[in-house]
């Protein structure tokens, strides 16, 4: 009997992935391994790694009927399942602004919808705006375009942080063939490095800076050129939303005057003594990356 059962079980997984029908081929997308099958069971691995064309709903279907299928787990609305684990030799790094060509392969056409948008894995957010769109996707009432098989996404300019370790964010492309009420996802694993223009990473991490600091954006405005004394370095810092990589490294390093402005009602707090432009900018950088926005859901944008 569990010979039959197993016999079944592999039937139907080959049925549902005979059906796959599209894949982005370029950049390298992630493929299923040991990571995925021991969250979402080995019977949905084995669905995806002899065919990774394949649907969500096709695993699903498949994992319905398995023990090992952990639905917290496998998290398989998030590409299909399958796990930064498995595909961390396949890490692509880019920077902010370059253009990244892509490759997806469809087998079949079925009328639907697509996009490319990045997403934060840890929620299954999308970050930003949406990367590319089409309000109808592989008609199979006419030839596929050649620009739904083969087109640019831009790297945003404004991610900041967000993507500066592998494994947070993936470039997600999703075909929702509605036709046949089939998803489709590949998701390219990437970090950002430097801008567009080859300049220096724009990795680092922002740190929060004291509460003296925070003081001192509220009660000056009025700059002296000085010998610094803060430890923090226009070389090694380059800001998440204000650039000092292109602020001239004497107005980073002069001091900030003690002196509060005049006719300015703020907290009578004195500045400690040798805090810098470098400060400043570091404190409206944390500011600005701390500042919370609506998060939507991957499939929301559909």
């Amino acid at each position: 009997m569990k010979s039959t059962t197993a016999t079944v079980i592999s039937l139907a997984g080959f049925v549902s992935t005979a059906l796959g029908h599209g894949f982005v081929t370029s950049p390298p997308a992630r493929m299923p391994g040991d990571a995925m099958a021991a969250a979402c069971g080995q019977q949905v691995e084995i669905n995806q790694k002899s065919d990774n064309y394949g649907n969500i709903q096709g695993e699903l279907q498949v994992a319905s009927s398995q023990s090992d299928y952990n639905a917290e787990e496998c998290n398989i609305w998030l590409c299909k399942g399958y796990k930064f684990a498995d595909n961390t030799a396949n890490v692509q790094t880019f920077s902010a602004g370059q253009v990244v060509p892509f490759k997806v392969d469809i087998r079949a056409p079925h009328t639907g919808v697509a996009n490319v948008t990045i997403v934060s894995t840890s929620t299954n957010t999308v970050i930003g705006s949406t990367l590319k769109s089409w309000d109808v996707y592989a008609s199979n009432s006419s030839p596929i375009p050649d620009e739904q098989k083969s087109f640019d996404i831009t790297i945003p300019s404004d991610l900041g942080n967000q993507c500066a370790t592998a494994g947070d964010c993936v470039i997600q492309w999703q075909w929702d063939a509605q036709s046949i009420d089939q998803t489709y996802q590949s998701c390219i694993d990437f970090t950002v490095g430097g801008s567009g223009s080859g300049g220096a990473s724009s990795s680092a991490s922002s740190v929060a800076p004291s509460q003296t600091t925070v003081a001192a954006v509220a009660q000056s405005s009025s700059t002296t050129a000085a010998t610094p004394t803060s430890t923090a370095s226009a070389t090694t810092t380059k800001a998440a939303f204000i650039n000092a990589a292109e602020i001239p490294s004497s107005l980073l390093t002069s001091v900030i005057s003690t002196a509060l402005p005049t006719a300015v009602s703020v907290p009578t707090q004195p500045l400690t003594e040798g805090t810098t432009m470098q400060d400043l900018v570091d404190w409206i950088n944390y500011l600005m990356s701390s500042v919370t926005v609506a998060k939507r859901h991957a499939r929301d944008f559909f």
